[in-house]
């Protein structure tokens, strides 16, 4: 079982998000100032996939608890954050948008390589993720759907980690059980809730794909 982000893929950089998305919207802004409204977007938390808000604004934080649980409390929650932070275009909705697509994810230097190398040796792989949207299209268009056998995501399941009913429909859906199951995330609280269950567990950070070139190598190892 492998987490999406900040394990897999990793979303792309606050300031090429707002250059596409006011791209997409006609536009047009200077180099400081997307420097540095990104920047302000990135520190609200407003970018899924990259800094998380420390705190939650009060009047965000209902929708902030329960983000994972559907797609439309998702997208409430991350364009709450967004609209916390006071640009001089209406790109809110762009915003979002433009996370969503798969140009804005790039997987980590030893994704395939670990995923391919799992699939020579028969070892069947999941992701389960806490996320808001439809990850298939993101893996498709990186090659790497045929790698992967099954997708627990929270919002069609209506819960998120770290409640077990993710990796025990994982495990069960790889016809496995969850002692025989690894679980490879970046996030100790989520992600480490597995090893309840009995299922070994790696941690990778959550860092730019250019700082983390093969953590993943260490699943490998894990599954002997």
């Amino acid at each position: 079982m492998f987490d999406f982000s900040g394990t897999l893929m990793r979303v792309e950089p606050a300031e090429t998000w707002l250059r596409a998305a006011l791209a997409a919207e006609g536009v047009r802004a200077t180099d400081e100032d997307i420097t540095a409204y990104a920047r302000q977007l990135e520190a609200a938390g407003a970018l899924p996939g990259s800094t998380q808000p420390d705190p939650v604004p009060p009047h965000v934080a209902p929708l902030w608890a329960r983000r994972d649980n559907s797609a439309a409390e998702y997208r409430a929650a991350y364009l709450g954050l967004s609209r916390t932070v006071a640009l001089p275009w209406d790109v809110h909705d762009a915003l979002h948008d433009r996370h969503l697509v798969p140009e804005a994810w790039q997987p980590y230097p030893d994704t395939e390589r670990v995923l391919r190398a799992l699939r020579a040796q028969g070892v069947p792989v999941a992701v389960v993720s806490n996320i808001g949207w439809d990850l298939r299209p993101v893996f498709r268009a990186h090659g790497l759907d045929g790698l992967v056998d099954v997708f627990v995501l929270s919002y069609e399941l209506g819960t998120g980690k770290p409640d077990p009913l993710l990796f025990r429909t994982a495990c069960e859906a790889l016809g496995l059980p969850p002692g025989e199951v690894a679980m490879v995330g970046d996030n100790r609280v989520a992600d480490g809730a597995a090893a309840a269950l009995g299922c070994p567990l790696l941690l990778v950070d959550h860092l730019p794909v250019a700082s983390r070139p093969d953590a993943l190598l260490g699943v490998l190892d894990l599954i002997g």
